[in-house]
């Protein structure tokens, strides 16, 4: 058996089924198996361990024979002094600290069936996938709930984190996530830094002017520049942006962060940017008006923003193509929708102790359709179907949460597939 599929079961807690006891017969409850640690020093750090009763806070070694210990000269090494557990599959002999401390020691009980946890090491996700496709109500109800409560818990603290850094802004902090999302998977970094490059108070300044919006959204995203700015309308909005920028003291972004390459026409930056720009200049108060709707067919409606003529032919400077939707498709607004508007009701709603409002973020998810990607498609090859954006934002926190990060025994469907109850072995 190699030692790292005992630090495998420690880390994934895989022992949780057993009793575990100290070699001196004290009860031993692993509450945080620790960080795993790939460099000098003990295998696991800042674990928490109960042993009867009393808490311990520090690291802990694992060796398949406690004999080990002495193999790999720990028993000279300060480095190991504040050990508060030596785990082992086998306990051979006492162990001691530099000190010449001697340290408690468990011999760790787990299920037995190696054969299966080595695979389970190499192939978990093939393990996990054959039991899911043959049953998907190994993914309960219950716990379909949680990951989505998770998922929008989740949201809600970078809601917070966000609203610290904006003196508790509500229209600001939203404005800077929205700004994010509408950048989407490829360039939401660099729309973000441009969101937060120009205060929503000078662009409420300007609210009412859809080409000084244009001239201040494209002038911070470093895409308008002397050499980009190669026709008459591009050269105004250069212009225009020169006198904004010595008004408000302004610092473009690094233009060189956006992502242009393979691209269809529609999804390039520069149209994202006209879009924004008359989301902002159509509506007064956009934050309020999406808090207080509760019909999604309305709040499509306050995304359709039709940009101004010039980008209803372009797609960059200067670079012309007819054939475009000058507005945001539905499928586009329901990712918006999913991605902004609900975690913002629930975040809002929870801030003010407003139950109705935080069940009607939920039930909003369950108006919208089911969210099409990669993700998605992986689930449904095992057999799962979606109804609805409550489904796929579930499935997609499993997998972005759980399985991505090898939690398997924190999640109820792993627990269910790869827990083996000692009465099993029998």
């Amino acid at each position: 058996m190699p030692e790292i599929l005992l630090h495998y079961i420690w880390q994934r807690k895989a022992f949780l089924a057993f009793p575990q006891m100290t070699t001196d017969g004290r009860r031993v409850e692993v509450i945080d198996a620790g960080v795993h640690n790939t460099d000098a020093g003990p295998d696991f750090t800042n674990a928490k361990i109960r042993i009867d009763g009393v808490v311990w806070v520090g690291n802990v070694e694992i060796h398949i024979l406690a004999s080990d210990w002495y193999r790999h000269h720990h028993d000279t090494d300060p480095k190991y002094d504040n050990l508060i557990l030596h785990v082992c599959r086998r306990a051979d002999r006492q162990v001691f600290n530099s000190k010449g401390q001697p340290l408690p020691q468990c011999e760790l009980q787990y299920p037995h069936a190696e054969e299966q946890l080595e695979q389970l090491l190499i192939d978990r996700f093939s393990l996990c996938s054959d039991r899911l496709a043959e049953s998907q109500d190994l993914c309960t109800a219950d716990w379909r709930h949680q990951l989505l409560c998770d998922r929008m818990s989740k949201k809600t603290d970078a809601i917070g984190e966000l609203l610290k850094r904006t003196a508790n802004n509500w229209e600001e902090a939203f404005y800077i996530t929205l700004a994010h999302n509408f950048g989407f998977h490829n360039n939401g970094v660099p729309f973000e830094l441009l969101a937060k490059s120009l205060p929503l108070a000078y662009i409420n300044k300007h609210r009412d002017n859809l080409f000084q919006l244009e001239a201040m959204l494209f002038g911070q995203s470093g895409l308008l520049t002397p050499h980009t700015a190669t026709d008459s309308y591009a050269q105004s909005l250069l212009e225009e942006y020169g006198f904004l920028q010595k008004k408000f003291g302004l610092k473009p972004i690094d233009g060189s962060m956006w992502k242009l390459l393979r691209m269809r026409p529609q999804n390039f930056p520069h149209r994202r940017i006209a879009q924004f720009a008359a989301l902002l200049n159509q509506t007064e108060f956009l934050f309020s008006h999406l808090m207080e709707e509760g019909d999604v067919d309305i709040l499509r409606e306050l995304f359709l923003c039709e940009p101004s003529p010039y980008w209803q032919t372009h797609y960059r400077f200067g670079a012309q193509s007819p054939k475009m939707n000058p507005v945001l498709g539905k499928p586009t607004i329901d990712l918006l929708l999913i991605n902004t508007v609900v975690p913002y009701k629930y975040a809002y709603s929870k801030s003010r102790n407003d139950t109705a409002g935080q069940t009607a973020a939920f039930d909003l998810l369950q108006r919208i359709p089911a969210e099409k990607n990669n993700i998605i498609d992986r689930w449904k090859m095992l057999g799962f179907r979606f109804a609805n954006a409550a489904d796929t934002q579930t499935f997609i926190h499993l997998y972005q949460n759980y399985c991505l990060l090898n939690r398997c025994y924190s999640c109820d469907i792993g627990w269910q597939i790869f827990t083996i109850n000692p009465e099993e072995q029998r």
